[in-house]
């Protein structure tokens, strides 16, 4: 059986997280996601750096412009809804209930998620630059090689 190969930087059993780092609905996100995944399950990266830029070509995916979260697992990719879904369902309870939004259909989801993502500078603004990871979060993001 031949197995498809990961986006640089990853491994097969990496779990990485790509966030829009200019958007501050997207940092609180990273910042939820440092505090609640205590077993460090997931890594971040935002989609402006050299690493989330290179994962975003690896797919396909524009490098100038972004609307969603993405969940890279190994080889697999995951954008919109299910990305939040499949993070969610890793998280401890009370936050892993919030998986239960699966049994609405993906469309239906995911159409709501865009309405989100494409307005979150209006409703949450944006940050000038990127910002960048405290020295003891340093650990929970994805390296540049």
């Amino acid at each position: 059986m031949q197995t498809q190969p990961c986006p640089p930087g990853i491994n097969s059993d990496d779990k990485v997280i790509l966030f829009d780092g200019v958007c501050k609905l997207c940092n609180a996100w990273a910042r939820f996601l440092i505090r609640f995944d205590r077993q460090r399950i997931f890594k971040l990266a935002s989609v402006q750096s050299e690493q989330g830029k290179a994962i975003l070509e690896w797919y396909g995916l524009p490098t100038d412009y972004y609307e969603t979260m993405l969940l890279v697992e190994g080889p697999q990719m995951y954008q919109k809804s299910m990305a939040f879904i499949r993070v969610m369902m890793r998280l401890p309870l009370p936050w892993k209930a919030a998986a239960l939004i699966r049994v609405i259909p993906a469309p239906l989801r995911d159409w709501l998620y865009d309405r989100i993502a494409l307005n979150r500078y209006r409703l949450f603004g944006k940050y000038d630059a990127c910002l960048m990871p405290t020295p003891d979060h340093l650990s929970r993001y994805l390296n540049d090689q």
